[in-house]
């Protein structure tokens, strides 16, 4: 909750600050997978832009959508093949690299 409201403000969402504060980095490769998951809403195996807006309500129901501009930054930093989506292994890279 603190994590979200950290970036409540629009235009502060910062991936790495947001990872770091929710304890992303410090969790098991299995951890990080189950939170792929509960953001890949529509169970296609990767996180598409449209779900990437709603990644603080993936931690608290009462966090704000994303705008456009901060969730194509979060595509760009995530997307490393160029497929304009976030799979489970760019997203454990993701996290990693916040």
């Amino acid at each position: 909750k603190k994590a979200v409201g950290a970036f409540s403000a629009a235009e502060s969402f910062n991936y790495k600050k947001f990872f770091e504060m929710v304890g992303l980095k410090k969790k098991s490769p299995e951890d990080v997978k189950k939170v792929f998951h509960i953001l890949d809403k529509d169970r296609s195996g990767f996180i598409e832009e449209e779900e990437l807006k709603f990644v603080l309500k993936g931690f608290t129901p009462d966090g704000r959508d994303l705008s456009d501009k901060e969730t194509k930054a979060l595509l760009a930093a995530g997307d490393k093949d160029g497929d304009g989506k976030i799979g489970a292994d760019e997203f454990a890279t993701l996290v990693a690299e916040s």
